[in-house]
Protein backbone atom coordinates (compact mmCIF):
# COMPACT_ATOMS: atom_id res chain seq x y z
CA UNK A 1 0.00 0.00 0.00
CA UNK A 2 1.19 3.37 -0.99
CA UNK A 3 1.44 6.64 0.59
CA UNK A 4 2.31 10.18 -0.68
CA UNK A 5 5.26 10.46 -2.62
CA UNK A 6 5.49 7.37 -3.02
CA UNK A 7 6.43 5.54 0.44
CA UNK A 8 5.17 2.69 2.07
CA UNK A 9 2.39 3.37 4.52
CA UNK A 10 3.13 2.15 8.39
CA UNK A 11 0.76 1.23 10.70
CA UNK A 12 -0.88 3.27 12.74
CA UNK A 13 0.66 4.28 16.34
CA UNK A 14 -1.08 2.57 19.58
CA UNK A 15 -2.43 4.20 22.43
CA UNK A 16 -0.50 3.73 25.36
CA UNK A 17 -1.63 2.18 27.98
CA UNK A 18 -4.59 3.62 30.06
CA UNK A 19 -1.97 4.05 33.07
CA UNK A 20 0.62 5.79 31.14
CA UNK A 21 -0.51 9.45 32.27
CA UNK A 22 -1.26 8.31 35.73
CA UNK A 23 1.74 6.08 36.33
CA UNK A 24 4.70 8.66 35.56
CA UNK A 25 7.52 7.99 33.32
CA UNK A 26 8.13 5.41 30.95
CA UNK A 27 10.57 2.64 31.09
CA UNK A 28 14.00 3.78 29.52
CA UNK A 29 16.92 1.44 28.60
CA UNK A 30 20.13 4.05 28.49
CA UNK A 31 20.37 7.55 27.44
CA UNK A 32 20.44 6.60 24.23
CA UNK A 33 16.71 5.77 23.65
CA UNK A 34 13.25 7.82 24.33
CA UNK A 35 11.16 6.05 26.40
CA UNK A 36 8.11 3.93 25.62
CA UNK A 37 5.03 2.47 27.91
CA UNK A 38 5.45 -0.83 25.71
CA UNK A 39 8.97 -1.18 26.78
CA UNK A 40 10.40 -0.72 23.68
CA UNK A 41 12.28 2.40 22.47
CA UNK A 42 12.99 5.08 19.67
CA UNK A 43 16.54 4.61 18.37
CA UNK A 44 17.57 8.10 18.70
CA UNK A 45 21.33 6.95 17.90
CA UNK A 46 19.56 5.66 14.19
CA UNK A 47 17.89 8.81 13.48
CA UNK A 48 21.03 10.73 14.15
CA UNK A 49 20.13 13.25 16.45
CA UNK A 50 18.44 13.21 20.33
CA UNK A 51 15.52 15.37 21.80
CA UNK A 52 17.32 15.75 24.74
CA UNK A 53 20.37 17.39 22.41
CA UNK A 54 17.99 19.36 20.31
CA UNK A 55 16.43 21.88 23.39
CA UNK A 56 19.97 23.51 24.18
CA UNK A 57 21.59 23.26 20.85
CA UNK A 58 21.66 26.64 19.23
CA UNK A 59 23.62 27.16 15.84
CA UNK A 60 25.18 30.57 15.78
CA UNK A 61 26.99 29.80 12.07
CA UNK A 62 29.76 31.12 10.93
CA UNK A 63 30.78 35.09 11.80
CA UNK A 64 33.07 37.61 9.76
CA UNK A 65 33.11 41.46 9.20
CA UNK A 66 31.71 43.29 6.81
CA UNK A 67 32.80 46.45 5.29
CA UNK A 68 32.13 49.05 8.12
CA UNK A 69 32.42 46.48 10.38
CA UNK A 70 29.45 44.98 10.76
CA UNK A 71 28.87 41.02 11.40
CA UNK A 72 27.64 38.89 8.39
CA UNK A 73 26.50 35.23 9.78
CA UNK A 74 26.20 32.45 7.41
CA UNK A 75 24.88 29.07 7.65
CA UNK A 76 24.36 26.45 5.16
CA UNK A 77 21.22 24.12 5.15
CA UNK A 78 20.34 21.21 2.84
CA UNK A 79 17.26 19.42 2.12
CA UNK A 80 17.28 15.43 2.10
CA UNK A 81 15.12 12.74 2.68
CA UNK A 82 15.39 10.90 5.26
CA UNK A 83 13.50 8.04 7.48
CA UNK A 84 12.76 9.27 11.08
CA UNK A 85 11.51 6.50 13.75
CA UNK A 86 8.79 8.18 15.42
CA UNK A 87 7.56 5.51 17.43
CA UNK A 88 8.71 2.10 18.07
CA UNK A 89 8.76 0.30 14.66
CA UNK A 90 7.25 2.92 12.89
CA UNK A 91 9.65 4.87 10.39
CA UNK A 92 8.16 8.29 8.97
CA UNK A 93 9.79 8.76 5.86
CA UNK A 94 10.76 12.47 7.04
CA UNK A 95 12.06 15.14 4.55
CA UNK A 96 14.85 17.62 6.85
CA UNK A 97 17.06 20.15 6.82
CA UNK A 98 20.72 19.25 7.70
CA UNK A 99 19.26 15.73 8.86
CA UNK A 100 16.92 16.47 11.58
CA UNK A 101 13.60 17.34 12.07
CA UNK A 102 13.46 20.41 13.41
CA UNK A 103 15.87 21.49 11.25
CA UNK A 104 19.04 23.43 13.09
CA UNK A 105 18.35 26.38 15.37
CA UNK A 106 19.18 29.42 13.75
CA UNK A 107 20.88 32.09 15.88
CA UNK A 108 21.76 36.01 15.41
CA UNK A 109 21.51 39.00 17.24
CA UNK A 110 19.46 41.69 15.56
CA UNK A 111 20.99 43.87 13.44
CA UNK A 112 23.70 41.14 11.76
CA UNK A 113 23.22 40.60 8.05
CA UNK A 114 22.14 37.10 7.19
CA UNK A 115 23.34 34.52 4.33
CA UNK A 116 21.71 31.40 4.10
CA UNK A 117 22.86 28.81 1.77
CA UNK A 118 20.68 26.31 0.72
CA UNK A 119 21.73 23.09 -1.04
CA UNK A 120 18.69 20.80 -2.29
CA UNK A 121 19.95 17.46 -1.75
CA UNK A 122 16.42 15.59 -1.86
CA UNK A 123 14.45 14.43 -4.85
CA UNK A 124 11.99 17.05 -4.74
CA UNK A 125 12.17 21.29 -5.33
CA UNK A 126 12.05 23.01 -1.85
CA UNK A 127 12.93 26.13 -0.71
CA UNK A 128 13.42 27.89 2.63
CA UNK A 129 10.65 30.59 3.76
CA UNK A 130 12.27 32.95 6.84
CA UNK A 131 9.22 34.76 9.38
CA UNK A 132 10.56 37.89 9.93
CA UNK A 133 11.44 41.37 7.50
CA UNK A 134 13.21 40.71 4.01
CA UNK A 135 12.81 41.54 0.55
CA UNK A 136 10.32 39.73 -1.58
CA UNK A 137 13.19 38.25 -3.50
CA UNK A 138 14.27 36.32 -0.75
CA UNK A 139 10.83 35.62 0.48
CA UNK A 140 10.96 31.76 -0.37
CA UNK A 141 7.77 31.29 -2.85
CA UNK A 142 7.24 29.52 -5.71
CA UNK A 143 7.35 32.00 -9.21
CA UNK A 144 8.92 34.98 -7.01
CA UNK A 145 12.86 35.96 -6.59
CA UNK A 146 15.04 32.99 -6.41
CA UNK A 147 11.79 30.95 -6.39
CA UNK A 148 11.86 27.18 -6.58
CA UNK A 149 15.12 25.33 -6.05
CA UNK A 150 15.24 22.05 -7.95
CA UNK A 151 16.74 19.15 -7.05
CA UNK A 152 20.73 18.93 -7.07
CA UNK A 153 20.84 23.07 -7.29
CA UNK A 154 21.55 25.50 -4.70
CA UNK A 155 20.38 29.14 -3.71
CA UNK A 156 21.42 32.23 -1.30
CA UNK A 157 19.38 33.81 1.17
CA UNK A 158 20.89 37.14 2.47
CA UNK A 159 18.78 39.84 4.26
CA UNK A 160 19.08 41.35 7.76
CA UNK A 161 18.33 40.22 11.11
CA UNK A 162 15.14 41.82 11.98
CA UNK A 163 12.82 42.24 14.14
CA UNK A 164 13.90 40.58 17.34
CA UNK A 165 12.00 37.93 18.55
CA UNK A 166 11.22 34.15 17.94
CA UNK A 167 10.76 33.20 14.31
CA UNK A 168 10.59 29.86 12.38
CA UNK A 169 11.63 29.07 8.88
CA UNK A 170 10.10 26.22 6.57
CA UNK A 171 9.80 24.95 2.91
CA UNK A 172 6.71 26.77 0.95
CA UNK A 173 6.35 24.66 -1.83
CA UNK A 174 2.64 23.47 -2.51
CA UNK A 175 1.17 21.37 -1.44
CA UNK A 176 2.49 23.45 1.72
CA UNK A 177 0.80 20.80 4.65
CA UNK A 178 2.60 18.01 2.95
CA UNK A 179 6.29 19.76 2.80
CA UNK A 180 5.70 21.05 6.30
CA UNK A 181 4.54 17.92 7.99
CA UNK A 182 6.98 16.17 6.49
CA UNK A 183 9.68 17.71 8.13
CA UNK A 184 11.14 21.16 6.34
CA UNK A 185 11.13 23.33 9.29
CA UNK A 186 13.30 24.69 12.13
CA UNK A 187 13.95 28.01 14.52
CA UNK A 188 14.62 30.82 13.43
CA UNK A 189 15.67 33.23 16.66
CA UNK A 190 16.67 37.11 16.96
CA UNK A 191 18.42 38.21 20.03
CA UNK A 192 18.24 41.90 20.87
CA UNK A 193 20.84 44.02 20.97
CA UNK A 194 20.49 44.51 24.46
CA UNK A 195 20.54 41.04 25.46
CA UNK A 196 17.80 39.20 27.34
CA UNK A 197 18.22 38.11 31.10
CA UNK A 198 20.83 35.12 31.48
CA UNK A 199 18.86 31.91 31.72
CA UNK A 200 19.00 28.43 31.01
CA UNK A 201 17.43 28.67 27.50
CA UNK A 202 15.94 25.73 25.02
CA UNK A 203 13.75 25.27 22.25
CA UNK A 204 10.72 23.21 22.52
CA UNK A 205 9.40 22.67 18.53
CA UNK A 206 5.15 20.81 18.96
CA UNK A 207 5.30 18.94 15.88
CA UNK A 208 3.50 15.48 15.43
CA UNK A 209 3.34 13.37 12.42
CA UNK A 210 0.75 11.26 9.36
CA UNK A 211 2.17 8.14 9.46
CA UNK A 212 -0.77 6.65 7.38
CA UNK A 213 -0.97 9.67 5.38
CA UNK A 214 -4.86 10.48 5.77
CA UNK A 215 -4.33 14.07 6.80
CA UNK A 216 -4.55 13.33 10.28
CA UNK A 217 -1.88 12.95 13.25
CA UNK A 218 -1.19 9.43 14.66
CA UNK A 219 1.75 10.69 17.25
CA UNK A 220 2.47 14.25 18.70
CA UNK A 221 5.75 15.52 20.24
CA UNK A 222 7.93 18.28 21.22
CA UNK A 223 11.20 17.74 18.74
CA UNK A 224 9.89 14.95 16.97
CA UNK A 225 10.08 12.06 19.65
CA UNK A 226 6.48 10.76 21.54
CA UNK A 227 7.39 10.63 24.85
CA UNK A 228 10.74 11.62 24.75
CA UNK A 229 11.13 13.82 27.86
CA UNK A 230 8.91 11.35 30.50
CA UNK A 231 11.53 8.68 30.48
CA UNK A 232 14.51 11.43 30.31
CA UNK A 233 13.03 14.61 32.11
CA UNK A 234 14.20 18.14 31.10
CA UNK A 235 16.50 19.42 34.48
CA UNK A 236 16.38 22.13 35.19
CA UNK A 237 17.71 23.95 38.62
CA UNK A 238 14.83 25.30 40.57
CA UNK A 239 15.05 29.29 41.47
CA UNK A 240 17.00 30.14 38.17
CA UNK A 241 15.63 31.78 35.38
CA UNK A 242 14.21 29.26 32.53
CA UNK A 243 13.77 30.68 29.34
CA UNK A 244 11.77 28.28 26.43
CA UNK A 245 11.32 29.48 23.22
CA UNK A 246 7.73 27.57 22.16
CA UNK A 247 7.21 26.99 18.01
CA UNK A 248 3.88 25.56 16.93
CA UNK A 249 4.54 23.84 13.53
CA UNK A 250 2.17 21.17 13.51
CA UNK A 251 0.36 20.28 11.09
CA UNK A 252 -3.13 18.83 10.47
CA UNK A 253 -4.52 20.02 13.70
CA UNK A 254 -5.81 23.94 13.92
CA UNK A 255 -4.74 24.09 17.72
CA UNK A 256 -1.95 23.27 19.85
CA UNK A 257 -0.79 24.19 23.11
CA UNK A 258 1.50 23.83 26.48
CA UNK A 259 0.58 24.02 29.96
CA UNK A 260 3.23 23.09 33.31
CA UNK A 261 1.91 21.58 36.33
CA UNK A 262 2.77 23.23 39.81
CA UNK A 263 3.99 26.29 38.54
CA UNK A 264 3.01 29.99 36.45
CA UNK A 265 4.99 31.72 33.86
CA UNK A 266 5.59 34.70 31.88
CA UNK A 267 4.59 34.66 28.25
CA UNK A 268 6.05 36.74 25.39
CA UNK A 269 4.60 36.25 22.10
CA UNK A 270 6.76 36.25 19.17
CA UNK A 271 9.36 37.34 21.77
CA UNK A 272 9.24 40.93 20.05
CA UNK A 273 8.55 42.55 22.86
CA UNK A 274 10.56 43.19 26.57
CA UNK A 275 7.19 43.17 28.91
CA UNK A 276 5.25 40.06 28.99
CA UNK A 277 1.64 39.95 27.81
CA UNK A 278 0.68 37.38 30.59
CA UNK A 279 1.31 35.53 33.77
CA UNK A 280 -0.49 32.25 33.36
CA UNK A 281 0.31 28.23 33.18
CA UNK A 282 -1.25 27.39 29.87
CA UNK A 283 -1.20 29.01 26.07
CA UNK A 284 -3.03 28.27 23.24
CA UNK A 285 -1.32 28.50 19.68
CA UNK A 286 -2.02 27.99 15.85
CA UNK A 287 0.33 26.77 13.34
CA UNK A 288 3.32 29.29 13.02
CA UNK A 289 2.39 30.83 16.03
CA UNK A 290 5.32 31.11 19.13
CA UNK A 291 6.47 33.16 21.75
CA UNK A 292 9.02 32.80 24.83
CA UNK A 293 8.19 31.52 28.25
CA UNK A 294 10.00 32.58 31.32
CA UNK A 295 9.62 31.00 34.58
CA UNK A 296 11.53 30.05 38.00
CA UNK A 297 10.46 26.74 39.62
CA UNK A 298 10.06 27.52 43.00
CA UNK A 299 10.41 23.28 44.37
CA UNK A 300 12.40 20.61 43.49
CA UNK A 301 10.28 17.82 42.05
CA UNK A 302 9.01 16.81 38.85
CA UNK A 303 6.87 18.66 37.01
CA UNK A 304 4.83 17.27 33.74
CA UNK A 305 4.39 19.46 30.92
CA UNK A 306 2.08 18.91 28.19
CA UNK A 307 -0.54 19.56 25.51
CA UNK A 308 -3.66 20.55 26.89
CA UNK A 309 -5.81 18.11 24.38
CA UNK A 310 -5.89 15.01 26.07
CA UNK A 311 -5.57 13.37 22.67
CA UNK A 312 -2.22 14.81 21.97
CA UNK A 313 -0.71 14.30 25.46
CA UNK A 314 -1.58 10.27 25.19
CA UNK A 315 -0.61 9.88 22.20
CA UNK A 316 2.89 11.23 22.81
CA UNK A 317 3.13 15.21 23.71
CA UNK A 318 4.16 15.19 27.55
CA UNK A 319 7.18 15.12 29.67
CA UNK A 320 8.91 16.31 32.81
CA UNK A 321 10.87 19.03 34.14
CA UNK A 322 13.04 18.00 36.70
CA UNK A 323 13.34 20.80 39.12
CA UNK A 324 16.80 19.95 41.41
CA UNK A 325 18.94 21.64 43.20
CA UNK A 326 22.11 23.86 42.36
CA UNK A 327 24.72 26.63 43.67
CA UNK A 328 21.72 29.05 44.47
CA UNK A 329 19.21 26.32 45.79
CA UNK A 330 20.62 24.35 48.86
CA UNK A 331 19.01 20.36 48.36
CA UNK A 332 15.34 20.13 49.84
CA UNK A 333 15.45 17.86 53.17
CA UNK A 334 19.60 18.30 53.37
CA UNK A 335 20.33 16.12 50.62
Amino acid sequence: MWGAAGVTHRPTVPAPEPDHVEHGPAHTNGSAHAGFRSGTQVDNHKNGFHPTALLRDFDRGRTSRLPGGRTLREWTLEAREQPIEVAPGVTYPGWTYNGRIPGPTLRATEGERLRITFVNSSAHAHTIHFHGLHAATMDGVAGIGLGLVQPGRRTVYEFDAEPFGLHLYHCHVSPLAAHIAKGLYGVFLIDPKDARAQADEMVMVMNGFDTDFDRSNEVYAVNTIPFAYMGEPVKVTSGELVRIYLVNVLEYDLINSFHVHGNFFDWYPTGTSLKPAEHTDTVMLCQGQRGIIEMRFGRQGRFMFHAHQSEFAELGWMGFFEAGCGPTRPCEGGA
